[in-house]
């Protein structure tokens, strides 16, 4: 990215937006203003994960030492248990030590499997309400998708998942998306969907405004007339006809 500057008298000053911030351009043509004080508070956090993390690494790898020379650790464990089944042999034999161990687990299992149940059933909730609220509620759907949001979450839901109770988006190579804005911050939901709707290949026939032609997307090797789902659609194409469709219902 190049630094946005403007001439006067002769003299070359960087360019600043309301806030006084000196305005880059990235290579998309994005004007984007560089807040300093917020970069260099985020370099000195992400410095203080990086020593954090390397201490961790360290005391792992310290750790490790007792493991030198054990090749297979499965065997290993195997091993293990075996001579643990040898000692209790002295009460019973090793096959019934193993049942007392299965009916144990299936017990606990059990028991704990309604708290599982309601725990998955609360994620499901939170993953539904931040993502499927994001895209609900979306200021960039809203104001430059010509489709309705549902639509888009049905192509896009899959880069968004959820960490620490917040939406986080990954790009189409796993990695998170991170602002442009906010450098070393990762990117609000409409950021990261401008970028990864920015990315999309057929972008034009999604977004208002475009010249993708008034009666719908007609990709090759539709055919077969219109799909009644998005489910039913198997090509990208395809995929873009339906939206369009629904989009104008």
């Amino acid at each position: 990215m190049k630094l946005k500057t403007v001439t006067v008298e002769g003299k070359t000053y960087a360019e600043v937006n309301d806030q006084g911030q000196p305005i880059y351009v990235h290579e998309d043509g994005k004007e984007v203003g560089h807040d300093a004080p917020q970069t260099v508070a985020t370099i000195a956090r992400l410095n203080g994960e990086a020593k954090t993390n390397r201490e961790r690494y360290e005391k792992a790898e310290s750790s490790l030492k007792a493991f030198e020379g054990i090749e297979d650790p499965a065997a290993a464990k195997k091993a293990i248990e075996t001579l643990k089944n040898f000692d209790d042999k002295k009460l019973v034999d090793a096959g019934e030590v193993e049942k007392v161990k299965a009916e144990a687990i299936k017990a606990v299992e059990e028991k704990y499997a309604p708290i599982v149940q309601e725990r998955d059933a609360y994620q499901t909730q939170l993953h539904n309400e931040l993502i499927g609220g994001g895209f609900a509620r979306s200021k960039f759907i809203q104001e430059n998708v010509s489709v309705p949001a549902d639509m888009i979450q049905a192509q896009f839901g899959k880069n968004f998942k959820i960490e620490d109770g917040k939406v986080v988006a990954v790009g189409a190579d796993g990695q998170k998306i991170f602002s442009r804005a906010r450098p070393g911050e990762v990117a609000d939901f409409d950021e990261a969907l401008e970028t990864l709707i920015g990315g999309y290949q057929y972008k034009d026939s999604i977004l208002k405004g475009s010249q993708a032609g008034g009666g719908g997307f007609q990709g090759g090797g539709q055919g077969g007339g219109a799909k009644k789902s998005l489910a039913e659609c198997k090509t990208e194409e395809e995929k873009i006809a339906y939206l369009k469709q629904a989009g104008t219902q």
